[in-house]
């Protein structure tokens, strides 16, 4: 079995709650610079990314409020901080694109998901997203149980 095999092509961790609170419009595949801490914690699997969101700090992206709990096995002076922000890497068209996206009302970059690639190098899978409405939220929720009755529906006819 190869080094780190079972971690590849994995999530690490995935905000469900995203496309039910917003309408994603287009989804971008970001790197993250992590600490080595970082990489082994989100390995296990224990990062919650559900409140975090992303945003500009000196004209660079960076994930905000992103949960990474301490790798146990570190000892205590090679910690990182749970919730510091974190570097994320996009070529510069699409940073300036994202940038003036987020500057249009009610836009925001939401990480749906944090996952390890093939070669083993975490990624972040950011949407742009704009905020559902109640009312919307309920309209979601009936054509979903639509369409979940409608498939019920032809299975039983043939």
């Amino acid at each position: 079995m190869a080094r780190g095999a079972s971690s590849v092509g994995r999530i690490a961790a995935q905000n469900r709650r995203a496309r039910f609170d917003y309408f994603i419009e287009s989804t971008v595949e970001a790197g993250i610079i992590l600490a080595g801490t970082e990489v082994k914690s989100l390995r296990s699997g224990k990062a919650s990314i559900n409140e975090s969101y992303a945003g500009e700090q000196g004209g660079e992206l960076f994930l905000f409020n992103a949960y990474i709990p301490e790798y146990q096995l570190a000892g205590r002076f090679f910690q990182h901080e749970t919730k510091r922000p974190r570097k994320l890497l996009v070529h510069r068209r699409e940073l300036a694109k994202l940038l003036a996206s987020i500057q249009r009302e009610g836009m925001t970059l939401i990480p749906l998901s944090v996952y390890f690639n093939d070669r083993g190098i975490a990624k972040v899978e950011l949407g742009l997203a704009k905020g559902k409405k109640k009312g919307d939220k309920r309209e979601a929720e009936k054509e979903r149980d639509w369409q979940r009755d409608k498939a019920r529906l032809m299975r039983e006819k043939g």
